[in-house]
């Protein structure tokens, strides 16, 4: 993943000195992972999940939580501050920091929404099928989230129904046996020409 990180090193900032980093897909999709692999090749990049800014009773609906208290900060060039949710205890608990590092990762569904967009330097999005994503997801999580999945199916798709990502995605990322391909997206922000296999090592190609 080298190559990757060093082109997004590359970019120009996008909120405030950040380089915001969007890592978008459906639920189960494996952006959590991607995201982890991703933030070492970067040096160990902060992280941010949506997961941690949604709720029970707002899976969607945290566009101005996140605005207050993580995109002002960071455009101000100031450490963010926000409540991670624990979603057993079923509450918002202590904020943690975020500080404006050079690369910030922002990974989860709705990354890379319209209210987020002018923020972001770059949007990945994870592109393996909802279905194939959601049974993955529910094999991950096991039966005593069936409830919540059953209710998360329908939120995720009413949500991008009305505000999809992947139109705006810079590169579409699938998981293979052997690291991850990478293609270009629909934004079509990226020249590539071939097919790009990702792997933990350092590549010469892109």
């Amino acid at each position: 993943m080298h190559d990757l990180a060093a082109r997004l090193n590359r970019l120009p900032a996008s909120c405030g000195p950040v380089r915001l980093i969007g890592i978008d897909g459906h639920a189960g999709s494996g952006k959590s992972t991607f995201a982890e692999r991703l933030a070492r090749v970067l040096g160990g990049a902060p992280v941010l999940r949506l997961d941690d800014i949604a709720s029970h009773d707002e899976l969607f609906d945290w566009t101005d939580r996140l605005r207050t208290q993580v995109i002002e900060p960071l455009s101000h060039g100031e450490t963010a501050h926000y409540a991670p949710y624990d979603w057993r205890a079923c509450r918002f608990r202590e904020p943690v920091a975020l500080p404006p590092a050079p690369v910030v990762l922002v990974e989860g569904v709705g990354a890379g929404r319209r209210a987020l967009r002018p923020y972001l330097a770059f949007l990945l999005w994870m592109d393996l099928p909802q279905a194939e994503s959601w049974a993955r997801g529910r094999s991950r999580d096991g039966a005593e989230q069936r409830e919540f999945w059953d209710g998360w199916v329908g939120a995720e798709q009413k949500h991008f129904a009305v505000d999809p990502s992947r139109p705006f995605a810079d590169v579409l990322v699938r998981q293979c046996a052997k690291g991850y391909e990478l293609r270009p997206g629909p934004a079509g922000t990226v020249e590539m020409d071939q097919l790009i296999t990702l792997s933990e090592g350092p590549s010469a190609m892109w």
